[in-house]
């Protein structure tokens, strides 16, 4: 396992910027806003010369927690709970805070080696503000500008020392993701109950008040023996309903965690039904063309009529991702959910299933010949060969002649067909036509002189007879 170090502090002294400096990405969302960060959020840093380590972003502590604060404030204490370092972050702008105290007193009473870091130095005389804090009574205290990559190089020289010696499979054990799988959906469907639900433990900060989760979070998951990333994300409404810049930020975070996984779990609301939100939802998954698993939730709750209800109205909103997998769970209490990591499975295997040139092209011989392309200027479209062009989502480009109007639902046919001989399940196909050049394209042909005097006869005769 990687050491881990945590950063710890009141809100808005910005723990997430120094988060994406040392891990050298933008996966922490950074607002101005105090209380963005709510749950812990992992990453990996990998400035040490001779060693990585994770670090966790945690939400702001402040006194007298109650609500979604205290929430924040139990997962910040699970972090420091788990860490071999913790960062004590500060404002120096602010100065030294009654909370800072507090915290520190915390700390002081864990054990926990930590390093005060004082943040937000630029455009200050620095010995000046590190002797603001000098009243914690901390040996050292490192002055940095994390929005302006200052006093990183000492910051992680003085964590160094602090950090276990690496173990030999550590490296490898960080690179091992295994399948990403994102978990999008409206407020309030359930993502962050299914994630600790599949975690068997109180990971992320789940409650009835919608918008709770405002960053994507991935959380590494190892079960049945495989490994997955979970990708817990905000809730996504409609474009209309968004007037927050923040929410505007977390949006755009889960449409691109979508991008960046292998399979998307969509969460529904049995009792809501599908809405014109989660149609769109689906829209950006189909243009990623990553892998779908609908996951239809709080289940339990429902009669026997209801549930009928639910099942047509998902027949009738759905028609349009027959190939996606529906498994009806109950996040809360658990039930469904051994059916949807094996549809989660069967998605991706599906996705990265392997074609050749030969199998490929015997089967879309098998489908022209149970049902003939529809004919294009009284011509029918010739489809020659075909063979494989990537995966997930799979990719087939199939050549021919006169393909450039071939109808869309000659596609879907050849799509449904292909999904149905090679058992693909959960997966988009995407297939591109592709017209054979024509070697006499643009070429004149130039007629002999025995031609061109048989031509004149023929243009002479055809005249007289005219006239």
């Amino acid at each position: 396992m990687l050491p881990v170090v945590a950063l710890v502090g009141r809100p808005n002294v910005g723990k997430s910027t120094l988060f994406n400096v040392l891990t050298r990405t933008r996966d922490a969302l950074v607002h101005d806003l105090p209380g963005v960060t709510r749950d812990r959020h992992y990453g990996v840093c990998r400035l040490l010369p001779e060693q990585a380590f994770a670090l966790v972003d945690t939400g702001g502590l402040i006194d007298d927690a109650s609500g979604l604060d205290a929430q924040t404030a139990r997962q910040a204490q699970l972090a420091m709970d788990e860490a071999d370092l913790v960062l004590l972050v500060v404002d120096a702008r602010d100065g030294l805070m009654p909370t800072d105290r507090t915290i520190l007193a915390r700390l002081r009473k864990s054990g926990k080696p930590t390093l005060l870091v004082v943040n937000k130095i630029d455009g200050l005389e620095e010995h000046g503000a590190l002797a603001d804090f000098a009243a914690l009574g901390v040996s050292a205290a490192l002055g940095v500008s994390a929005a302006h990559n200052r006093g990183i190089t000492a910051l992680l020289a003085a964590v160094a020392p602090h950090l276990p010696k690496p173990e030999a499979d550590a490296a490898v054990e960080a690179g091992e993701a295994g399948i990403r799988i994102a978990i999008i959906g409206r407020p309030n469907a359930g993502k962050s109950t299914l994630v600790n639900r599949l975690l068997g433990e109180e990971r992320m900060i789940a409650s009835d008040t919608p918008g709770t989760t405002r960053d994507a979070i991935s959380v590494p998951l190892e079960r049945d023996g495989k490994r997955y990333t979970l990708i817990d994300t905000a809730g996504v409404r409609r474009r209309a309903r968004i007037d927050d810049a923040l929410e505007k930020f977390s949006v755009i975070k889960a449409l691109q965690s979508v991008e960046a996984a292998h399979v998307t779990v969509l969460m529904l609301d049995a009792r809501e039904g599908v809405s014109e939100q989660d149609t769109t939802l689906l829209g950006h998954v189909l243009e990623s063309g990553r892998a779908l698993v609908i996951a239809v939730n709080k289940w339990d709750d429902m009669g026997k009529y209801q549930r009928e209800q639910c099942v047509a109205s998902l027949s009738r909103r759905l028609d349009f991702v027959v190939w996606a997998r529906q498994v009806f769970i109950s996040a809360l209490h658990g039930s469904g959910i051994g059916e949807l990591m094996k549809a989660i499975n069967r998605a991706w295997a599906s996705s990265n299933h392997k074609f050749t040139t030969s199998e490929l092209t015997r089967a879309i011989e098998a489908a022209v010949s149970a049902y003939q392309p529809p004919l294009v200027r009284g011509h029918a479209p010739r489809l020659k060969f075909a063979h494989p062009a990537g995966t997930n989502p799979p990719q087939i480009v199939i050549h021919g002649a006169r393909t450039k109007h071939i109808a869309e639902n000659y596609r879907r046919y050849l799509e449904n067909f292909l999904r149905k001989r090679y058992r693909l399940e959960g997966t988009p196909i995407r297939i591109e036509f592709r017209d054979g050049e024509n070697p006499y394209a643009g070429k004149r042909n130039e007629l002999t002189e025995g031609q061109q005097r048989r031509r004149t006869r023929m243009i002479r005769n055809d005249r007289r007879g005219k006239s």
